[in-house]
């Protein structure tokens, strides 16, 4: 099983920085002349070299070639400027790794994912601290969103394998929260001192509250919930099958054998 570490030393295989693995060969790095795309460019750039302080009107504009109204005709404010680095820089990203087939077990799937989502973290601090280091209520990037489905995916699998204990929503959002906790602390380490270990003690931890194998001997209760688990995440795939009070009471129905202690 890899861990972090391996992750982060495995070559071309890893995520690497703003600078060079999310722009080489792509759109970014192709480039178009427009202020827009100069703009953001720029913007990347100073991000990745010398982290949020760096991004200012005046720096930008000097390395984009462009006016200072220019950033706010194309981006509205300094914020707006920084949410579309952020969406693009993640984006791409999060494109690039779900072209990546899943394999036959949902679990090692969800694991590879944390690792990845921990690696670019690593590798792009300063973009990573961006996207969750200054939470908004209701103005999440929409990269953040599109990463967040990716989870929920991911989840969604094992669920649908019979695979988790909980429900799909909350697996999701303690898996988030913990690798978001994880990555934000171990960007806040110097790098002389930083365990990497961390992250693959959270992880197993995690995927062992909210992952199960339905081994012999374990209890009615628990193989019950992780049935009542897969049976709510392919619920949506027969809705032919019934009228769509039947779906919400069938719904209110598992929920409550998942929820009861």
């Amino acid at each position: 099983m890899d861990t972090t570490a391996d992750l982060l030393n495995a070559g071309d295989d890893s995520p690497g920085t703003t600078d060079d693995r999310l722009s080489a060969g792509d759109d970014m790095a192709a480039a178009s002349s427009s202020p827009r795309d100069r703009i953001l460019r720029a913007a990347a750039t100073l991000l990745a070299e010398g982290g949020r302080e760096a991004v200012s009107t005046r720096a930008v504009s000097a390395a984009a070639g462009v006016q200072p109204p220019t950033i706010y005709r194309q981006f509205g404010d300094m914020r707006g400027l920084l949410d579309a680095v952020a969406d693009d820089g993640f984006a791409r990203y999060v494109r690039a790794k779900t072209a990546r087939k899943g394999g036959e077990d949902p679990v090692a799937d969800l694991r590879a994912g944390w690792d990845l989502h921990v690696g670019f973290g690593l590798a792009n601090p300063a973009l990573y601290a961006l996207m969750y280091g200054d939470p908004r209520p209701g103005a999440r990037p929409a990269a953040a969103d599109e990463a967040h489905n990716l989870l929920d995916r991911l989840v969604r699998r094992v669920a649908e394998a019979g695979q988790l204990r909980v429900g799909v929503d909350r697996a999701t959002r303690l898996i988030h929260a913990a690798g978001v906790g994880v990555v934000l602390t171990l960007i806040a380490a110097e790098v002389a001192v930083r365990d990497l270990a961390v992250s693959d003690l959270t992880r197993e931890a995690i995927l062992a509250a909210v992952t199960t194998d339905a081994p012999p001997g374990d209890t009615e209760r628990r193989r019950a919930v992780s049935h009542a688990v897969a049976l709510k995440a392919v619920l949506p795939e027969a809705a032919a099958s019934f009228t769509s009070a039947e779906r919400g009471l069938l719904a209110e129905w598992l929920d409550r054998l998942i929820q009861e202690p």
